[in-house]
């Protein structure tokens, strides 16, 4: 059976989208059965095992056709105890408070070259492949980071940058290509399935703000001068800090309505 696109705003613009009610579908003869009639699927989540409720056929842009299917599952707590504080960033992509970072990935910097002969050539099956293969690696990428951190932290806090409005400066292709915001929105959910504790805190001043005694000092990297600046030291207490982990570390503090516990100068 051919699927057809479902036309909204032009046939040209409109991706394939059939919906299928809940009980509709179901795994059959090791296929997925709807209307009458059987889909090849790649199987890699053990479909049998599911009783499907509402789903839907879609297509993407290099016109594959995915099955999407909504199921129950049992529920496992985390037993996970960490809790992290996580700066977003252009430099690592994320950065916690213990350390742990995810390095900037350049996914669309690391292709853009061959995108843009692609694009010269008018080469449009290559572009819709390369533009599929960035969107690939930077969300391979960020739900391996989310998962690892979603197994051993019982709270996350993430500050609450703005994608959206770096978008509008020269800074939109790095922002785009981070991911900030399917970063933001994985943690949201699988933390939410995992009944752990996630939310959005006030950054301002994290980055400033020395996590170990809690003071401004006149030391701290300021304005847009500051932003090359990734190590300081505390004119107040004499710690040295590395720049995203301190704002991590405040963040955290923030996320329990307090400062960070740092370790006292000996």
């Amino acid at each position: 059976m051919r699927l057809n696109w479902r036309k909204s705003g032009g046939v040209r613009r409109s991706l394939g989208w059939i919906p299928v009610n809940t009980g509709a579908a179901q795994w059959k003869n090791g296929q997925v059965y709807h209307n009458g009639h059987y889909f090849k699927v790649w199987d890699s989540y053990g479909l049998n095992q599911y009783k499907f409720r509402s789903a839907s056929f879609n297509e993407d842009a290099r016109g594959r056709w995915y099955f999407n299917v909504v199921v129950d599952v049992e529920v496992e707590p985390s037993k996970g105890q960490d809790r992290i504080g996580i700066d977003l960033g252009l430099t690592d992509t994320a950065t916690c408070s213990d350390g742990t970072k995810l390095e900037a990935g350049r996914f669309y910097r690391g292709l853009e070259e061959k995108l843009a002969i692609a694009q010269r050539s008018r080469n449009k099956t290559q572009v819709k492949t390369i533009h599929a293969k960035i969107a690939n690696r930077r969300k391979d990428a960020l739900h391996k980071f989310s998962r690892t951190l979603v197994n051993r932290c019982g709270e996350i806090y993430v500050g609450n940058v703005s994608s959206l409005k770096l978008v509008k400066t020269t800074m939109a292709k790095s922002v785009l290509d981070a991911g900030w915001g399917q970063l933001k929105t994985m943690l949201d959910y699988k933390c939410a399935h995992a009944g752990i504790v996630f939310k959005e805190v006030n950054e301002a001043y994290t980055t400033q703000t020395c996590s170990s005694c809690g003071s401004l000092p006149e030391s701290r990297p300021k304005g847009i001068a500051g932003l090359g600046i990734r190590e300081w030291t505390c004119s107040g207490c004499g710690v040295t800090h590395d720049r995203d982990i301190n704002a991590a570390r405040n963040i955290l503090a923030a996320g329990h309505g307090r400062l960070a516990v740092g370790i006292p100068v000996l």
